[in-house]
């Protein structure tokens, strides 16, 4: 199977929501020595974009919208795996959650995959995720940026609790903040005081190279 055939069908297992079929699909890129970091980017990352819009759209449904997110954190792990093994990590530390009271993960896992991908070690906490345990993993983890994504406008005060707390705790100047999600701005980062905002993945990244000064 050549690499655009290959590609082409991770975007359709990931639509698919199949999981089994997407993981399969990450071997046979390491198997065929395709780059991890292109079969992330152009497969899954592509897929779940389309995933997104099709949910957006009402095309699909939140039940396929878990799928097919699944279907992505299991394939990228194993090729994070193989970019792990071959890249240096030397670009720094990010710890990233979906606040408390929000269960969407789709875009913090592209952000996280993404990160991982492009040389940073990454401590995903998940969703759901209390601003104290945020707290006390980036300080157990030793990490010097905080990802914090929110997708419902309930949900966007506690990345302002967040912080508030650091600034509470004396830490506000150990780490820099950068927020994203739906319904997040440039000037609700700002207001909040939060170091930086991402609109999408690869610009999170770009960002966070910014801030640590890599």
């Amino acid at each position: 199977m050549d690499k655009q055939e290959l590609i082409n069908k991770i975007i359709e297992s990931v639509i698919g929501g199949d999981e089994s079929e997407a993981e399969a699909l990450a071997k046979l890129a390491l198997d065929q020595s395709f780059d991890p970091l292109e079969i992330i980017n152009e497969g899954y990352v592509t897929g779940i974009k389309q995933v997104g819009d099709m949910f957006e759209s009402g095309e699909l449904f939140l039940p396929e919208l878990i799928q097919s997110a699944g279907a992505v954190k299991k394939s990228t792990a194993l090729l994070n795996d193989a970019i792990k093994g071959d890249t240096k990590k030397d670009k720094g530390k990010v710890v990233i959650a979906t606040v408390e009271g929000d269960m969407h993960d789709i875009g913090k896992a592209i952000v996280s995959s993404l990160m991982v991908a492009n040389g940073f070690e990454v401590l995903d906490l998940g969703r759901d995720v209390p601003i104290m345990d945020i707290i006390t993993r980036a300080e157990e983890f030793g990490a010097q940026v905080i990802g914090t994504s929110a997708l419902l406008t309930t949900t966007m005060v506690k990345q302002q609790e967040l912080e508030k707390t650091l600034r509470k705790e004396g830490l506000r100047d150990k780490y820099k903040t950068i927020v994203g999600g739906a319904p997040v701005t440039v000037r609700w980062a700002e207001k909040i005081g939060a170091d930086a905002f991402a609109e999408n993945a690869g610009e999170g990244v770009n960002k966070i190279i910014d801030l640590i000064g890599g």
